[in-house]
């Protein structure tokens, strides 16, 4: 068992920790606990406020934290607006490529044109502050737009992923009570165009709220357009209505930001409500400090806007603090598995931050892809959305960061809005482990009563304080927001995250999955993450699923779906070895009932593995819904 966790430090070189911003992170980190409101005061003093607080938190009514009281605010202000009075005026803030291979550029001053326009726009609709807009695009340039003009007049963006179907956005907007829903006519994956217009006109005949669409054109397909609800945006922003100066609305820090629907295990999908004060402190303080970033840094988060990793590292936290971002359309190996290493080369990336089912889909090409194009611009990379297993860590550490760049390895969620465990540049790595918590939070491992278990034991992942990026709650419904997170340490008013971790005798996190992704053996619970973690070390293995499938005798059997890498083939005498291997490496209570070589692995479109949809499979069930499968 002990085999998974790697214990070899992997230590930053001297150049990196020479010109790290944060140099002493137990110093700093004692200080943020020690002095919790004040270090997060001293951090909202890097931002500009219209109003400043009168208290940095109100923690009379918990779980409902609120912070910096009666601050007046808004994130605009500091994403774009006070950027417009110095040199960051005139730098790029966003390098864009389609997957055909167009290009747009936009300086900041530029980027705020676009917003102002966008923001004037949606006023002459009639969208105002408090509303809710339902946004489903492509990754393109005007999604950000999109998102930003929201924001500065006041109204909150809830953002769906642009593979959802009908129904599931139809859901979303009714649940959001959206007027308006802003869409393109498609985009493109893979070299075809993926369907939009006409996913957003089969939901709004399921909305009663719905009255308005604004659609960009991107693929220049024929679709559907009705009178007096459809609208063209490159037609309203030509009108004297959308002009290039709009005012920013001043708004109370506890005002909302955006909507984000998490899918949940069971039930339907809540939206998880942010707001301007605190979510602008927490993604510009972990953002500037966790990529440590420089003025002359470009930056690519090669996540999808759409996701909360989009939301505060793509879009929030990188332009409150100045810096250039990268944004990509497409597919990370169309039209060949060395898309993302040409436009590192191309554009001169210095931090890249994806997932790791990014990178094991990528690294089932092989090195020589990498090794085709020149990455030494690089000098950070991150990691984010799930566990990272040691082989992935590895080879993303060897081959794209050639041994240099520290990897940032996150761990977080929508409700906490920034990272909570991560490293920092100067932090010695151990790959898979998310190393220690971020500034002023402080992390357990548990057992089901409240007990600190042993290091190197699983327990509960929870937070004992709270922390300005979390969110204000689930919108219009209190009460699932109390049950959900904080019911199950009710008695310590801690935050249950719903995640399974271990604490090492050197204080480093390692996350295992989350609760309802342990499968229970003999009594014995196992981590999914741990056992595709053994898996994917297997030489011939890129990606691996582990789910719990009922055994009369044990309670659950294990059943492993993989994916091999290019130029291997399966075969039941393979599948076989397979089996033993993860019976080797992780003891005879961990044997898979069997191990299955498949062409491809059920996924949503933040890349988390839909295991649900694979037991149904394995049992002949129904699968329920696929709405949010990426294919």
């Amino acid at each position: 068992m002990e085999k998974v966790i790697e214990q070899k430090f992997y230590h930053p070189s001297a150049e990196v920790v020479a010109n790290a911003t944060v140099k002493d992170y137990e110093s700093l980190y004692t200080y943020s606990i020690e002095n919790r409101e004040k270090f997060w005061g001293e951090q909202a003093e890097t931002l500009q406020w219209y109003k400043k607080w009168d208290n940095v938190l109100d923690d009379s009514n918990p779980p409902f934290y609120k912070w910096f009281v009666g601050a007046k605010t808004n994130i605009i202000q500091n994403a774009l607006d006070r950027h417009q009075n110095t040199a960051i005026r005139n730098k790029l803030a966003l390098i864009w490529e389609g997957e055909p291979g167009d290009l747009r550029t936009f300086s900041y001053h530029a980027l705020n044109r676009e917003v102002c326009q966008f923001a004037n726009v949606l006023k002459s609709m009639g969208v105002k502050k408090g509303d809710v807009v339902t946004i489903y695009m492509p990754q393109i340039p005007e999604q950000l737009f999109a998102m930003l003009a929201c924001a500065k007049i006041g109204a909150a963006h809830s953002v769906v992923y642009g593979g959802f179907s009908h129904e599931a956005l139809a859901d979303r907007i009714n649940d959001a009570n959206s007027r308006v829903v802003i869409t393109a006519d498609g985009g493109f994956r893979r070299g075809k165009i993926v369907e939009l217009k006409s996913v957003v006109n089969k939901a709004m005949e399921l909305s009663p709220t719905m009255e308005i669409c604004i659609t960009v054109k991107r693929t220049g397909q024929d679709v559907y357009m009705e009178n007096d609800r459809d609208y063209w945006y490159h037609d309203l922003k030509a009108l004297p209505i959308a002009g290039y100066k709009c005012e920013t609305e001043q708004m109370d820090s506890g005002d909302m930001l955006f909507l984000l629907y998490t899918s949940g295990s069971t039930g339907k999908p809540k939206a998880l409500v942010h707001t301007h004060g605190g979510f602008s402190v927490y993604t510009s303080t972990t953002y500037r400090m966790v990529f440590d970033i420089k003025p002359e840094d470009r930056y690519w988060c090669a996540a999808d806007p759409g996701w909360i990793t989009g939301h505060s590292y793509i879009v929030y936290g990188p332009l409150m603090n100045g810096a250039t971002i990268m944004l990509y359309e497409g597919a990370p190996n169309h039209p060949y598995p060395d898309r993302w290493w040409k436009m590192i080369d191309k554009y001169g990336i210095n931090i890249l931050y994806t997932s790791p089912t990014a990178i094991r889909g990528l690294m089932r090409f092989g090195e020589s892809w990498p090794k085709r194009n020149d990455l030494s611009s690089l000098r950070l990379l991150g990691s984010v959305g799930e566990p990272i297993n040691p082989e992935a860590w590895k080879w993303y550490h060897k081959y794209i960061g050639q041994e240099r760049c520290p990897i940032m390895d996150t761990w977080w969620q929508t409700e906490t809005g920034g990272f909570m465990i991560s490293p920092l540049p100067i932090t010695p790595l151990k790959p898979g482990s998310a190393t220690k918590p971020f500034f002023g939070n402080e992390v357990a491992v548990v057992d089901d009563h409240g007990i600190d278990v042993k290091p190197g034991e699983e327990g509960s992942l929870v937070i004992k304080s709270p922390w300005p990026g979390m969110t204000a709650g689930v919108y219009n419904d209190p009460n699932r927001f109390v049950d959900t997170y904080w019911s199950k340490y009710k008695a310590q008013g801690w935050y249950f995250t719903g995640d399974s971790a271990k604490c090492d005798e050197d204080g480093y996190f390692w996350i295992i999955g989350r609760v309802d992704d342990v499968i229970k053996v003999s009594g014995y619970r196992l981590g999914t993450a741990e056992i595709e973690s053994v898996m994917v070390s297997h030489p011939y293995v890129a990606e691996a699923a582990a789910i719990a499938v009922p055994h009369e005798l044990k309670g659950n059997g294990i059943h492993i779906f993989v994916i091999l890498k290019k130029g291997f083939d399966g075969s039941k005498e393979l599948e076989t070895e397979m089996v033993n291997f993860v019976a080797e490496h992780m003891g005879p209570i961990a044997r898979p009932e069997e191990v299955k070589v498949v062409d491809s692995l059920p996924k949503t479109r933040s890349g988390k593995i839909m295991r649900r949809v694979l037991k149904a499979r394995v049992l002949g069930l129904p699968e329920g819904d696929l709405s949010t499968l990426e294919e």
